[in-house]
């Protein structure tokens, strides 16, 4: 490198550091974009999806209609999912992320021209849900295995707990929201919000500057195999052997094994009954008051949002202490996974002993501070540990699995709910949880045990 008289570095050195300020800037623009992109995709989705649940619950309040919903709502995802890791790792990322967006929406309208017209029921939205669960079966892989795409390594800690707190700060908003438009506007308008936001959302996401590496890579993923057909018998052939592939590669590495089957234990066992809180809210608090100065909870649509909002506003401080004195003191991912799932258990046990509708509040803020502490770790472990090649399947391996357990665990919850105190169904579900956050826990002290065995 060129030095000038007086010890300055020349100019190669002042290129290279303009050469490394541009490309700051470049995956820092690229960031922005798919945040602000996701955040309006987000509030829509998020002020339609309470609109839809509140709608069932209060015109069902029964344990079925919700077991019913979420199958609707959940089992399409964890499907198509097995499609969509492959698809994110074959295909434009970029496109994968917009084009479901626009389908949504699609039917979105159709909902809204249906209640509007009188003909639209608890059929009709079962089906939409089908629809928007499958497309977040293409979406969530296709999102989690573009963000390493945009994103330097180092910073995808930092990235993952952000887009939490903005997932969280949309869980916030859009429930009062929600709260506010079902008492003053019809359902069938507040449905058309999902529209709007789509399309702005997709415009975001569409000015993305994908790096020429990964463009690259997806044109020759594009380009079949040398002798191979074009036809669909080939493609879904193709789709199940990237699945294998997927499922083999995260099996033999033990922190992804690990984050995989946690997350899709901790669905079936703590976030299954987690889904009976609207459940809950309208069954163990009708007719219970709480004035919190600011507001005063009367109503059931009062009660469902404060508990959206508790949860949210657990996220978002979770997701806000990860990303800022989190992504600089973690040093072990897999230790924060085990700590939040052993929290997540507690805090759901809280939830069902809780002795009235204020401390529920509390506990349901600590159960988000918990959801988050687990989350962008478990995001950062797979998209790190996993090559660029087959991260997508090993997200669509994850979604597949933690999807499937929401289902299987309401299978079982969803009816218990009817049988028992629907209380005490949180109190068997955070109990089973605990040992999942134990298994992890010693699975970070057998890593560390074996760290010096091989030379580290």
């Amino acid at each position: 490198m060129p030095v000038t008289s007086d010890g300055v570095d020349g100019p190669g050195a002042y290129a290279e550091a303009m050469a490394n300020e541009g490309a700051d800037a470049a995956w820092v623009r690229r960031v922005a974009l798919l945040l602000i992109g996701q955040a309006f995709s987000l509030l829509g989705s998020s002020i339609v999806q309470y609109a839809i649940w509140w709608w069932i619950v209060l015109q069902t309040r029964t344990g079925s209609a919700m077991l019913l919903a979420t199958l609707f709502g959940v089992v399409p995802q964890a499907v198509v999912s097995i499609f969509g890791g492959s698809w994110a790792d074959r295909h434009n990322r970029k496109l994968l992320i917009m084009l479901p967006d626009m389908v949504i929406a699609a039917v979105t309208v159709v909902l809204s021209l249906g209640f509007a017209m009188g003909w639209a029921g608890l059929a009709t939205i079962f089906v939409v849900l089908l629809i928007r669960s499958a497309g977040g079966g293409i979406q969530t892989p296709a999102v989690q295995s573009f963000i390493p795409d945009v994103v330097p390594s180092g910073k995808l800690l930092r990235v993952n707990s952000i887009y939490g707190v903005i997932n969280s700060a949309n869980m916030i908003v859009a429930p009062a929201v929600a709260a506010v438009l079902i008492n003053m506007v019809p359902l069938w308008s507040i449905l058309l919000i999902d529209v709007t936001t789509a399309v702005i959302g997709v415009g975001f996401v569409a000015l993305i500057k994908v790096p020429k590496r990964r463009a690259t890579a997806e044109r020759a993923a594009h380009a079949a195999p040398e002798g191979e057909g074009r036809s669909p018998l080939v493609g879904v052939r193709r789709v199940f052997a990237d699945l294998k592939v997927g499922f083999d590669y995260a099996w033999h590495r033990p922190n992804l094994r690990n984050v995989v089957l946690g997350d899709a234990l901790t669905c079936f066992i703590a976030v299954a009954p987690m889904n009976l809180t609207l459940l809950l809210m309208t069954r163990e608090y009708e007719g219970i008051d709480l004035n919190l100065g600011f507001i005063n909870l009367t109503t059931a649509s009062d009660k469902l949002a404060a508990n959206e909002l508790g949860w949210s506003i657990g996220m978002l401080l979770g997701g806000a202490f990860m990303s800022t004195i989190g992504a600089k003191v973690v040093r072990d991912n897999m230790r924060m996974v085990a700590l939040g799932v052993t929290l997540v258990g507690v805090t759901v046990v809280g939830l069902g002993v809780a002795p009235n509708l204020l401390a529920y509040l509390f506990v349901d803020v600590a159960n988000g501070v918990a959801s988050a502490i687990c989350v962008g770790p478990m995001r950062t472990i797979m998209q790190t540990e996993s090559d660029e090649h087959v991260v997508g399947r090993v997200f669509g391996l994850d979604t597949t699995l933690s999807t499937l357990g929401m289902p299987l665990g309401m299978l079982v919850f969803a009816p218990l709910a009817d049988l028992i105190p629907i209380s005490l169904v949180f109190v068997i579900g955070g109990v089973l949880t605990l040992p999942i956050g134990v298994y992890l826990f010693g699975q970070t002290r057998r890593r560390a045990g074996a760290v010096p065995d091989r030379g580290r």
